[in-house]
């Protein structure tokens, strides 16, 4: 596994580490390896596991058919309302929203 240091950063290059070994799933694993699972145990946990896994499949299924509301998108913390590259910006005191009666 590489990580660039840009700029002498090193506070970001260990952001992308850690982001990096969070997806490789590294610390669910050493958290897994910290302690001895007989194997009772571990057959009831991937069987949670496996569970769950399960019903997500099948709430996303039902979602994609209409039968379930499509979960609200979140907005990312630090993002809202900064206009695009090459979108020209709202003017001040105007939006797109409808004005509502009084």
């Amino acid at each position: 596994m590489k990580v660039d240091v840009r700029n002498n950063n090193v506070d970001q290059a260990l952001k992308a580490l850690k982001r990096k070994l969070q997806r490789e799933g590294v610390f669910r694993e050493m958290r897994a390896r910290r302690a001895y699972e007989k194997p009772s145990e571990k057959r009831v946990r991937q069987k949670q596991e496996a569970i769950r896994r399960a019903r997500k499949a099948e709430r996303k299924q039902a979602q994609r058919e209409g039968l379930l509301p499509m979960p609200k998108k979140r907005e990312l913390p630090g993002r809202g309302g900064r206009p695009q590259f090459g979108a020209p910006a709202p003017a001040a005191g105007h939006s797109d929203a409808p004005k509502q009666a009084e």
